[in-house]
């Protein structure tokens, strides 16, 4: 017999680790993405998780994206789940870093069949490249690169979206850290701030899902 007086019934009860990765993998990637993954562990290469790529390919299409920027481009898996999204004629704009990582994304989407005009691919600091790209242009924003620059992507994002837009942000839960009070490292405190960013921006409004390692995803008013 249920406790009238406590608030927890047998329906909101915290799922456990099993009902997770059940979640994780409801929707399978396709082969070119599985391939993506596999090249990036054999180099070394930190990837998104099953439940993200799905995540991605949904929101790109919920928005009818057209125009994307990706900030941390990785090798290609995020860009191959975003392309899947979005419509016959849309662009993604990947920024990073690592030329190397780019060069084997770039390998990746030939290899998909993508042509090269539909991704466009920028080597260099992501907080040098934002500032050019043209204000309200874009559909969605996907940010997965330096985290000590989160803040600051959030603030360029919201820039470059258009009305209706959607940011994503990965990691928003850090290894669990971010959940963890007593937990000050400098990646930890960054996104705990980019994440209280957005909570305080009035055109935002947001949902944080716990997919992969935390998904927070907000729309422009």
């Amino acid at each position: 017999m249920t406790d009238p007086s406590s608030n927890t019934t047998s329906s909101s009860l915290p799922l456990d680790a099993r009902s997770w990765g059940y979640a994780e993998d409801f929707v399978r990637p396709d082969e070119r993405i599985r391939d993506a993954r596999n090249q990036a562990v054999e180099l070394g290469i930190e990837t998104i998780s099953n439940g993200t790529v799905a995540a991605l390919r949904f929101l790109a299409r919920m928005v009818q994206a057209k125009a994307v920027v990706e900030i941390g481009t990785g090798s290609g898996v995020s860009g191959l789940a975003l392309y899947e999204g979005m419509g016959s004629e849309g662009i993604i704009t990947s920024i990073d870093p690592q030329s190397d990582r780019q060069a084997t994304a770039r390998k990746e989407f030939t290899d998909a069949g993508i042509r090269s005009n539909r991704i466009r691919l920028i080597a260099g600091t992501p907080l040098d490249v934002l500032p050019k790209l043209r204000d309200g242009a874009y559909d969605l924003v996907f940010i997965n690169g330096d985290k000590l620059e989160y803040v600051e992507y959030v603030a360029q994002a919201l820039r470059l979206l258009r009305h209706g837009g959607v940011v994503v942000l990965h990691d928003a839960l850090w290894q669990n850290k971010v959940a963890d009070p007593d937990n000050e490292d400098d990646e930890t405190v960054i996104i705990r701030e980019a994440l209280a960013a957005v909570e305080q921006t009035e055109e935002f409004t947001s949902l944080l899902l716990p997919v992969g390692d935390g998904l927070l995803s907000t729309t422009k008013a």
